[in-house]
């Protein structure tokens, strides 16, 4: 194991619904007395998968169930996957803040963790006693603490409340600072939850910048959980994706983003529904890749086919136009186009590295130009961009608009 940092086996966690413990001494005596035989616990035989949506049968649940997995020294492994699906108790767990109900965590180094704002931190004491707590947690000495003090407080900007206690922080300056003590503490293995996003755009590039910087240059291992799915493809070397409390997949980050996307696929198809009384209607859009496979996530760098069906009618005299418009996040335009002939069968072609990150929607109809909309889908199909290496990649979350454009830079 001189190679890994962590390693998983058959890492479970069994809830019961509503209650602390297990509602009853004797249910707890049960429990206790099996784990003590080595046995398995009498209550997990009766739990039911971690599935939200659905109202089950029994109190208790599988919050994770048969996870297996490893990271290697120096990785920087995403997690990914809905509310819900269990990411957060397994982070508690290789934290060490619960323990497992079945399996067992192997791990090889000094653990720091963020996992929710304010997590190690006491709120009597002030920035700079909870930076000197947290270092002694960590095992490390004051002399190593103080060498690394100066460096946290500039990362975190908070010098002028460093000696006022963390309670009177806003949630913004909490996290800054815990993630800074986290950081730059020297842990071997640096665990984060979605906490970041409580940090303004600004600092969010930093710890991206600081989590990349740990990895590349310290040979730290980090775990770093987020619906971030640009920052997942620009930092993370591989990406566990784990839903119903189950692990689907560990891998290729993009590939694992993709697996993620095509749960969401059915987004990217409209159909027109009920009664349809027009003669000359828009049937079906469907965005796809180049597979000719339903997607609602693209590479910036992959085309973006988009498969149109319309019911055309010879009754209205004059042939009509078809025209689509993009929209992204805001629902602002990014750009408009128009069929060159209009027919029952379209496919539109979006070029590769034309849209920057983000998440886009269609707006299409079928009119008679400056005279009748016979038909129209607004803001149907969405699908989403994932930059997972541009050139404007370092500027990380900054918002740099919603297409790269067609330019040439020379010298004069």
């Amino acid at each position: 194991m001189s190679d890994i940092a962590i390693k998983a086996e058959d890492i479970g966690k069994l809830y019961k619904l509503g209650e602390i413990g297990t509602g009853t001494i004797s249910h707890d005596l049960n429990r206790w007395w099996a784990r003590l035989r080595g046995k398995q616990d009498p209550f997990a035989k009766i739990g039911e998968s971690n599935d939200r949506t659905q109202k089950g049968d029994s109190d208790w649940v599988w919050a994770l169930k048969d996870i297996n997995f490893e990271v290697k020294k120096g990785e920087v492994l995403g997690i990914i996957g809905r509310n819900g699906a269990g990411k957060s108790t397994l982070l508690k767990i290789l934290s060490k803040v619960t323990t497992p109900t079945t399996g067992r965590i192997k791990i090889n180094g000094r653990i720091a963790s963020l996992l929710e704002v304010g997590t190690g931190f006491h709120q009597e004491l002030t920035g700079r006693e909870n930076i000197f707590l947290n270092g002694a947690i960590l095992g490390m000495t004051k002399r190593e603490i103080r060498s690394k003090f100066d460096e946290i407080v500039d990362f975190a900007s908070v010098e002028r409340y460093i000696d006022t206690p963390v309670k009177r922080y806003s949630s913004g300056m909490y996290v800054r600072l815990a993630f800074a003590v986290a950081a730059f503490l020297e842990p071997e293995i640096l665990i984060i939850d979605e906490v970041l996003a409580v940090g303004d755009a600004e600092f969010q590039k930093k710890c991206l910048g600081r989590m990349k910087d740990v990895s590349l240059n310290d040979g730290r291992t980090v775990l770093f959980v987020s619906h971030d799915l640009n920052a997942i493809s620009q930092l993370c070397n591989s990406t566990l994706l784990i839903a119903k409390g189950m692990a689907l997949e560990k891998g290729n980050t993009n590939d694992v983003i993709n697996l993620y996307n095509s749960d969401k696929s059915a987004l990217s198809i409209y159909a027109k529904s009920g009664v349809v009384t027009k003669e000359s209607y828009i049937k079906s859009i469907r965005v796809c890749n180049s597979q000719g496979d339903t997607a609602s996530s693209f590479c910036y760098d992959e085309k973006i086919y988009i498969e149109i069906k319309l019911k055309l009618s010879d009754t209205i005299g004059v042939k009509p136009d078809f025209f689509l418009m993009l929209l992204d996040a805001k629902k602002r335009r990014v750009f408009a186009c128009e069929a060159e002939k209009t027919k029952e069968g379209l496919l539109l072609t979006i070029e590769s590295k034309q849209l920057v990150r983000g998440d886009y929607s269609i707006h299409c109809f079928i009119n008679i130009p400056n005279a009748q909309v016979i038909d129209e889908a607004y803001d149907v199909c969405s699908f989403g961009v994932i930059d997972n290496g541009s050139a404007m990649l370092k500027h990380g979350s900054y918002d740099y608009g919603v297409v790269f454009g067609k330019y040439t830079w020379t010298e004069i």
